[in-house]
């Protein structure tokens, strides 16, 4: 069942398995194998980000196995690694026009648990959200680590289009935007 978070206990799971696939938690092996996330949210975060945008989650039997984080552009400096990210936004263009000439939300976040992997979850809670944001949003961005060659792949099937790259000293990044205005 794909729904929205809003309890204590659905934001205490995503902050569980956000933990399970950050990249410091897995080899590099698993990280090409199964991509991973690199963002780390805390619960008031995310309780911030949903009182905002809608946080769209994937249940299984009451248990949290997907999600996918929307957040609005107001908090783009509460999570901590972030603001390389948001200085490249500024700098961005999409089909020829500057991205601060479009409403974005910023794709906070997308994970599925391995045992639900396959199953077309990340679409599923991509449109989620799509489908439950205040209206006139044109644009959903984000970035993906270059090495992350599985959530790149997965992006590119639901229609995100690469837009920019960068590196910020430690990572190379690919800055990726989704048409929302697109009929689905």
């Amino acid at each position: 069942m794909i729904t929205i978070a809003t309890t204590d206990s659905h934001f205490d799971q995503i902050l569980a398995l956000q933990q399970r696939y950050i990249f410091r938690a897995l080899s590099l092996e698993q990280q090409a194998a199964e991509g991973f996330v690199f963002a780390e949210h805390t619960a008031p975060i995310l309780k911030q980000m949903a009182a905002e945008l809608p946080q769209a989650i994937a249940l299984h039997d009451e248990k949290v196995v997907g999600y996918c984080l929307s957040m609005p552009l107001s908090l783009a400096g509460e999570v901590k690694g972030l603001e390389p990210m948001f200085d490249q936004f500024a700098r961005c263009n999409f089909r020829g026009q500057p991205l601060a000439n479009y409403k974005i939300m910023v794709g906070g976040q997308v994970c599925v648990d391995r045992e639900f992997r396959g199953q077309g979850l990340l679409s599923r809670l991509y449109n989620h959200v799509r489908h439950s944001l205040p209206p006139n949003y044109d644009l959903c961005v984000t970035e993906i680590a270059s090495r992350n060659r599985i959530s790149i792949r997965a992006h590119e099937k639901m229609g995100f289009e690469a837009i920019a790259s960068y590196s910020d000293g430690q990572e190379d990044w690919v800055i990726v935007a989704w048409d929302l205005r697109k009929s689905s």
